[in-house]
């Protein structure tokens, strides 16, 4: 599949699965059916590489794509590495997925692909103001758009939280280990976004995560000055979101 007008390709990889599909520019949806290949064990940068590869082939994509990856990335070097290998840290992972595929590769944070879909085409679409896309799941991923303009990295599942790093408190891995109640969690989000807010005054908050469908048994708890609302792409928020930074670079 060579590139056409309106049609990118994005691919997520995660500490379990990389999943990769055509995305829809116009109308920010996948315009073919995903494939997911489980991510390779140890996850290095090359066997990981091999597989993006494999995506792309898959599809016959010849040009440009986008990737997300679960680490802080600034200018295609993986800073951190959140459940995958230890080797990427410090990785110039666009420089090696270009090496191993033969096609340009722009790699984001997953968060930040995340948000740039939320915004682009999901819950936060046409918002000018300031966005905050805070994903729920085993930690607590952060998107920061300004008039749709995205500020790259921010890490606010790591703020400190009342002597705590908030996502070993409020991520939704917290609430399944302690079996804490939609009631009492709502608590601890309504803490950890209090702090949030204070630091950036947002417009919006926009949540996201699996627990985003569950959005009306838990937000009942939380209390906020700012709107907050549920994601709307959900799982296919990365793979759309990656796509669409590849297209904007």
């Amino acid at each position: 599949m060579t590139k056409k007008k309106n049609l990118g390709l994005g691919i997520d990889i995660g500490g379990s699965g990389i999943k990769g599909a055509p995305v829809d520019l116009e109308k920010g949806r996948l315009a073919d059916e995903r494939l997911r290949i489980p991510t390779p064990q140890p996850s290095t940068p090359e066997a990981v590489a091999e597989v993006v590869g494999q995506i792309l082939d898959h599809f016959d994509w010849k040009g440009p794509f986008g990737c997300t990856f679960p680490a802080v990335v600034q200018h295609g070097v993986t800073q951190t590495a959140a459940n995958v290998d230890k080797s990427w840290i410090g990785a110039d992972a666009q420089k090696i997925i270009h090496a191993a595929t033969g096609r340009k590769a722009i790699v984001v944070n997953d968060a930040d692909a995340a948000g740039a879909a939320e915004v682009e085409f999901g819950a936060a679409k046409g918002h000018k103001g300031v966005v905050a896309v805070i994903t729920l799941g085993t930690g607590i991923g952060s998107a920061l758009v300004h008039r749709g303009r995205l500020m790259p990295n921010t890490e606010f599942g790591h703020l400190e939280v009342d002597g705590h790093d908030a996502e070993t408190r409020a991520a939704d891995s917290a609430r399944e280990r302690e079996e804490l109640s939609w009631e009492d969690w709502g608590a601890r989000l309504t803490r950890y976004f209090g702090v949030l807010e204070n630091l950036i005054w947002p417009d919006l908050f926009v949540v996201g995560g699996g627990v985003s469908k569950k959005f009306s048994r838990w937000h009942p708890y939380v209390q906020t000055r700012t709107p907050m609302v549920p994601a709307e792409l959900l799982n296919e928020a990365g793979i759309i979101g990656a796509a669409l930074l590849a297209e904007s670079d």
